[in-house]
């Protein structure tokens, strides 16, 4: 039985051990990274599939004859179509929760970053500004605590409530956003009161119909001049346009991005403009620990050798 690799490089830098997931099979295919129109030719003769982001559309899955697993190196899904392997007999399988800690760190290092404006003043120092100062210190850039402030979560899972934990032990109080276009559910804010009463916003929710551009013009107009948005989610539940004007408008007070809408980004991708204040963007880093990656090879492991033994794991 042969299997397939499709962006090896996207989480193992040379730095995992694959032995235990390689030996499960007779023989491997692997490609450091594919683009979409070279993945049907390269899993063509695969009964397992390996994708992290590689796009498995309809005729892609439906063309290759022995496909029989797709195994994702996420937890996100839609770069496969689940419709597709259904009808095929495909079994798709993700990584689940492989990436908490690195997330929750992430969060807390883009919200640490930007309430200390620690970029600028590291700029300041860099550029001899400190060496020049009439003071002892400088204090161009105003510096915000994150204690007593009011830290609010769209989507509460497993990554949302350990920010929530974190944020409690900064001294945070904690507030939780109503599920788009769900019924009202206890201890949940319905959006517009949550917008209003957040200092920082911190968004963990998956990408669907309903929450693709739930932050746009009119919710950027509802947040306080002053609160700070984080997304380490999904680039698509952001609209990036409108995000651009409200920072550029001074309409918020902050963001920080670890996720874009097309990625990577081509070089005038509109985050990317060095016109934008207060803005720190990251490239789809917060998972990628040395941990983490480590954990996804264990669960990609497993979830093989499940789906050998007839158990299959994390089924989607």
């Amino acid at each position: 039985m042969k299997g397939c690799i499709l962006d090896q490089a996207s989480f193992d830098l040379n730095d995992m051990n694959l032995t235990p997931l390689l030996s499960c099979l007779d023989s491997w295919d692997h490609y450091d990274s594919t683009v979409h129109g070279d993945a049907a030719e390269r899993i063509t003769d695969a009964a397992v599939v390996i994708t992290n982001k590689v796009r498995l559309d309809r005729q892609t899955i439906l063309q290759a004859e022995h496909l029989k697993l797709v195994m994702l190196a996420a937890t996100g899904t839609d770069n496969v179509d689940l419709a597709a392997c259904k009808e095929k007999g495909v079994l798709v399988c993700n990584a689940r929760q492989y990436s908490n800690a690195a997330v929750v760190q992430h969060t807390f290092a883009l919200m640490l970053s930007l309430s200390t404006n620690l970029l600028a003043y590291h700029e300041d120092v860099r550029n001899g500004k400190w060496s020049q100062s009439p003071i002892f210190c400088l204090l161009d850039h105003p510096i915000r605590e994150l204690e007593n402030k009011t830290l609010g979560i769209v989507g509460y899972g497993n990554l949302g409530s350990s920010v929530a934990e974190v944020a409690k032990a900064f001294g945070m109080q904690v507030v939780i956003c109503q599920r788009p276009n769900a019924a009202p559910s206890a201890g949940r804010l319905p959006l517009s009161e949550f917008l209003q009463s957040a200092d920082f916003i911190s968004i963990h929710a998956p990408l669907t119909a309903d929450t693709k551009h739930l932050f746009s013009s009119a919710e950027f107009e509802q947040m306080k001049p002053d609160a700070v948005l984080i997304n380490t989610a999904r680039g698509a539940i952001v609209d990036v346009e409108a995000l651009v004007t409200a920072l550029q408008s001074g309409q918020i007070g902050g963001a920080g991005i670890d996720v874009l809408d097309q990625e990577p980004p081509e070089n005038n991708y509109p985050l990317l403009g060095r016109d934008i204040p207060n803005l720190i963007v990251t490239p789809h880093t917060a998972w990628a620990s040395v941990e983490s990656r480590r954990r996804l090879v264990e669960q990609l492991t497993d979830n093989l050798k499940g789906w050998l033994a007839g158990e299959p794991r994390n089924i989607v």
